[in-house]
């Protein structure tokens, strides 16, 4: 496993906020579709992240 320092991070979140770089995100679910979610994430579909909402 990796280590991170605080410069690594600061690194990557100017990457982000550039927009350089982007999450790949696979699907996003509302929160009362977790159980789907899990399962969709389990069966080993996702090519990216699969993101859960609150709203």
């Amino acid at each position: 496993m990796g280590t991170q320092t605080a410069g690594d991070l600061e690194y990557l979140a100017g990457l982000l906020e550039a927009g350089t770089i982007s999450p790949a995100i696979d699907r996003s679910y509302p929160l009362a579709q977790v159980p789907e979610a899990m399962r969709y994430f389990d069966a080993g579909k996702a090519r990216g992240k699969v993101v859960i909402t609150v709203s």
